[in-house]
């Protein structure tokens, strides 16, 4: 009796699709909030922290550079 090999094919990925953004908030009045939720502990926060927010390019290589550098005492 002969054995057929089988090739296995693994499942296709889903692709994940992300929806639009649907409101355009300035960092300003953002940032207010996020902070007082984190500070708070609101639990609705965590809900959010995998989603991502686009920010501008500049604003990108500020946060890059900022993360990199060691803060000074003022």
């Amino acid at each position: 009796m002969v054995t057929r090999l089988r090739l296995y094919k693994p499942p296709a990925e889903e692709v994940e699709t992300r929806p639009e953004p649907e409101v355009c908030v300035r960092l300003a009045d953002l940032l207010p909030v996020a902070a007082m939720a984190q500070r708070m502990n609101f639990i609705w926060l965590k809900d959010f922290l995998d989603d991502e927010v686009m920010v501008s390019h500049d604003l990108y290589e500020v946060m890059q550079h900022f993360r990199g550098s060691k803060p000074t005492s003022a």
